[in-house]
């Protein structure tokens, strides 16, 4: 039932407070479903206030009947807080495998900052206002505790999102009825272009690499130049998905590394779209074939401590390489030719770039890229579309020009 109280403060002021319940827990503890203060302007008399009152009042109490049929009469969960509740979600998410096992290690990631922030609140006590002045937080300098600036805009995003799950597996346990994460502010930040080798430098790159690089790295890295894949794509790779017929490699798995609870593991592509075939230069099946051979020298020096899988990239024991190793290696080996190191990532970027600005269509990039959409490729590409766009302005200018000059 609803119940109205009055209230005035100190200086006068008259407030009117609602609140519904929805009847006693186990322990004969009356359980509110929610409240809220009113204040109503001075001029309305006391017969408007009281119609008001009464009509919010019973708004709120058929909003508490219907929760309380979504919960089955389990009015104890009624009082289940966000980190209860989340643990329970976890739980489902793992058992019944709707979520990558790699998001779902990112996200348990975020649970000491959240569960300090809300983790013994009620959830159905859980406001708009807490939930933003936490993300909030998370923009200020001194929230990333390894850079002391704040987080990252996608990082915010991501603890937002964990939030926003666990609220909405709330609203299907019957416990609220709204998610209190809706139009939540996530602070913007300013965007820089990303720094990634020119063509000249990768050109460069790439014949320090094939020269002097173990041929590990040697092939690891043209991978990444040729193909544009990601680096966890590139570390899941096995002998088995290349067609050295057809000069084709499938992508159908990425190796990863979590965190020194997790370690390194195996995870599917980072959307269905990731799942792909792409072609590959012939030279690189000589590579290929020397690496496998260098396995299997390995592979009869270690005897029973060989750890037998079909992986490319592995370690003296044939267990799955660190998905660091290979950034590491390349910083050194640039440091040591006084080349700017710009990351692994950059080689995926320079792909992208180059196919765009010399022609390639942004439905093409984008499937070579394993892009859920043709969107994300354009957000992420603007300036080679640009510069794309303005090569092609400057073509059809020049054959119109001469189209002109042949008729004079």
């Amino acid at each position: 039932m609803a119940s109205i109280e009055k209230r005035t403060s100190k200086n006068g002021d008259v407030s009117y407070r609602i609140k519904v319940s929805l009847g006693y827990d186990e322990n004969g503890k009356q359980i509110f479903d929610r409240s809220e203060s009113i204040k109503f302007d001075k001029s309305l008399t006391k017969r408007q206030i009281q119609s008001e009152l009464n009509r919010r009042a019973a708004l709120f109490e058929a909003d508490a009947l219907q929760r309380k049929e979504n919960m089955d009469g389990c009015v104890a969960d009624a009082n289940v807080t966000f980190r209860q509740l989340a643990e329970e979600w976890f739980d489902l998410i793992e058992q019944t495998g709707v979520q990558k096992q790699s998001s779902i290690e990112l996200m348990k990631t975020f649970r000491p900052r959240v569960y300090e922030a809300i983790g013994g609140t009620e959830v159905r006590r859980i406001t708009y206002r807490q939930i933003q002045n936490f993300i909030l937080g998370l923009s200020r300098e001194g929230a990333n505790k390894r850079t002391g600036h704040a987080l990252a805009a996608k990082t915010q995003n991501n603890y937002l999102y964990f939030i926003s799950d666990v609220m909405t597996y709330a609203i299907k346990c019957g416990i609220i009825l709204n998610n209190p994460c809706r139009n939540i502010t996530v602070a913007k930040e300013e965007k820089t272009e990303k720094d990634i080798y020119s063509l000249d430098e990768l050109q460069e790159l790439i014949r320090l690499v094939e020269d002097e690089a173990p041929t590990k790295f040697k092939l690891y890295f043209l991978l990444m130049a040729y193909l544009g894949l990601r680096r966890g794509e590139v570390m899941g790779l096995e002998f088995g998905d290349f067609d050295l017929k057809n000069q084709t490699v499938s992508i159908n798995r990425t190796s990863n590394y979590r965190n020194k609870v997790t370690g390194i593991y195996t995870s599917t592509p980072k959307t269905k779209y990731s799942r792909r075939t792409l072609h590959f230069p012939a030279y690189l099946i000589d590579i290929l074939e020397e690496l496998r051979s260098e396995l299997n020298e390995q592979r009869e020096a270690c005897g029973d401590q060989w750890h037998e899988s079909d992986r490319l990239f592995v370690t003296w024991c044939g267990k799955p390489l660190h998905p660091n190793i290979p950034y590491k290696w390349l910083n050194t080996f640039c440091d040591s030719h006084g080349i700017a190191f710009k990351g692994l990532h950059s080689f995926r970027h320079a792909f992208a770039t180059q196919a765009i600005t010399n022609g390639a269509d942004i439905a093409t990039v984008s499937s070579l890229l394993g892009h859920s959409q043709t969107s994300t490729t354009l957000n992420i590409y603007t300036h080679a579309v640009q510069k794309a766009n303005a090569k092609a302005m400057d073509m059809m200018e020049n054959l119109l020009r001469n189209q002109n000059k042949t008729h004079e």
